[in-house]
């Protein structure tokens, strides 16, 4: 089951990535999962580097920090994945 949420969470945090981002991303969605887990990871580490990882109630700081990460990972994911493929869109070249 933990796999499972870490996937939903991945998506979620991908998801609300891209949409902050500015312009249209570029990498599929299977990336945007596995970046949103990574992001995700990241924001913990940092929270629990902060003291702020377990705290009382809902813990804001933890889940802002994890959105950041994955901000943070999928805007450097997305140029890489430009800069790997190209700017093609659909395999087509332009004339």
């Amino acid at each position: 089951m933990s796999w499972l949420w870490a996937i939903i969470v991945g998506l979620v945090l991908g998801l609300i990535a891209k949409a902050i981002l500015p312009g249209k991303q570029q990498i599929p969605l299977w990336l945007t999962i596995v970046l949103g887990m990574i992001g995700s990871l990241l924001g913990n580490w940092a929270a629990t580097g902060l003291g702020i990882n377990e705290t009382k109630g809902v813990d804001w700081g933890r889940h802002l920090l994890q959105l950041a990460g994955a901000v943070l990972v999928v805007g450097i994911g997305d140029r890489l994945w430009v800069a790997v493929r190209g700017n093609r869109s659909g395999g087509r070249h332009a004339a």
